[in-house]
């Protein structure tokens, strides 16, 4: 898991049925001090995550489990919304 702040949606007119009430959001991935690392990417929504909540997401296969039994094609998937860390000494 890794985890991104959310930063923007994603509108699309005409998708593949897979994806009918699924949300399309943008997530900017963070490292442990919060700096955003290398470019935002495009991540299926599980939670109802919105713009500027930090959420963990994962990336790969996994990215569509939350969704079984419907097949999504997904390489990122949120997972979680973040309400709190710290990063010990």
């Amino acid at each position: 898991m890794q985890i991104g702040r959310v930063i923007g949606d994603v509108v699309a007119t005409r998708k593949d049925p897979a994806y009918h009430g699924i949300t399309l959001l943008v997530v900017q991935p963070l490292g442990a001090s919060r700096e955003p690392q290398g470019r935002p990417i495009v991540a299926v929504d599980s939670v109802g995550a919105g713009v500027g909540e930090h959420v963990f997401f994962v990336r790969g296969k996994e990215a569509s489990f939350p969704f079984h039994p419907t097949e999504v094609a997904a390489d990122a998937g949120i997972v979680g919304i973040l309400d709190h860390w710290t990063v010990g000494e």
